[in-house]
């Protein structure tokens, strides 16, 4: 896929925000029209929340969906792939593992969904991470360019709040601090309108420390970027996946909020105040759960999830 820059084609793909903006300064405008939306706190009715190595696709017409996003992305960076013909998206939160592999599954996704359309166009955008000490979110940046580059189908990036554009100076979060910080962490997308705004989710849906146990841990499912939604049945997926034991889970429950935000984050300077209890919850979760092969899938199936149709909520479903 053959990135399109303001219209044409670029015969060699910018690897970072600065390279961006020398050959294409327009993009300066765009990202600075997000950062100056308002930011929307998003309750659970009609959302998909999007975590951390996970991806999902959702269409127009999709009746349990009305917002796709994620947040919490400070190195991070959330990727949307959008069929501007159908209003197919595809969503992704990237931190490094699976990129590229992710970049394809996202396009083949909103293809899919989309098939049908004569017209429209792919198109890219990319939010999240900042110019952080080590330089993390400018590497990630580098390898979802290249990601979506070298595949065979053009695509249009039409946003990249990303890094340098997304920095804010005398920042700081749960680590307190100054210093570098993202401006946005996490965003939406209205599914039907097809816009892109600044978002928070107070409440992810369902099995977020199942979810958030294969960041922390080793094995190999724990670096794939899955994909959550089945539209085919219009249903939430979680796994089936295992991941390898945490060594240490109790001597790291033993220790104290700072310790845990230090070592366990890339960015402890800008982590949101929630972070120390969302890492707490998930190691809590991995030490009853060492083998969730065993004791979360014992059968190997997916844990569905529908659409309440009173509440508008996700409620579990029973086979």
């Amino acid at each position: 896929m053959v990135v399109v820059l303001n219209g044409v084609l670029a015969d060699e793909c910018p690897t970072s925000v600065r390279a961006l903006l020398a050959a294409h300064p327009g993009y300066r405008d765009a990202a600075a029209q997000l950062l100056a939306a308002a930011p929307r706190v998003v309750g659970p009715q009609g959302l998909l929340y999007v975590a951390q190595r996970e991806l999902a696709a959702a269409v127009p017409h999709d009746k349990n969906i009305s917002i796709i996003g994620s947040d919490d992305a400070t190195s991070c960076i959330i990727v949307v792939v959008r069929h501007s013909g159908s209003g197919a998206v595809s969503l992704a939160h990237l931190d490094g593992s699976g990129t590229a592999e992710a970049a394809a599954a996202m396009v083949a996704r909103a293809l899919q969904l989309a098939a049908g359309y004569p017209e429209g166009r792919l198109e890219l955008q990319l939010v999240g991470g900042f110019t952080d000490p080590h330089r993390y979110s400018d590497e990630l940046f580098a390898n979802i360019m290249l990601s979506f580059h070298r595949l065979s189908e053009e695509i249009d990036l039409t946003l990249a709040c990303c890094c340098e554009l997304n920095t804010a100076l005398g920042g700081g979060g749960a680590g307190g601090g100054g210093g570098a910080a993202p401006l946005v962490t996490g965003v939406g997308v209205d599914v039907r309108a097809g816009d892109l705004f600044p978002a928070a989710f107070p409440d992810r849906g369902p099995e977020q420390p199942l979810r958030a146990a294969r960041t922390i841990t080793g094995g190999p499912h724990s670096a794939q970027v899955l994909d959550i939604y089945d539209n085919a049945v219009g249903m939430l997926r979680i796994g089936p996946f295992n991941y390898d034991p945490l060594r240490g889970v109790d001597l790291w429950l033993e220790q104290s909020d700072e310790f845990i935000l230090q070592h366990l984050s890339t960015t402890p300077n800008v982590e949101p105040p929630h972070f120390v209890h969302h890492i707490r919850t998930t190691l809590k979760f991995i030490q009853q759960h060492p083998f969730p092969a065993v004791t979360v899938f014992p059968d190997n199936r997916p844990h569905y999830y529908r659409r309440d149709e009173q509440t508008g909520c996700w409620v579990p479903m029973r086979f």
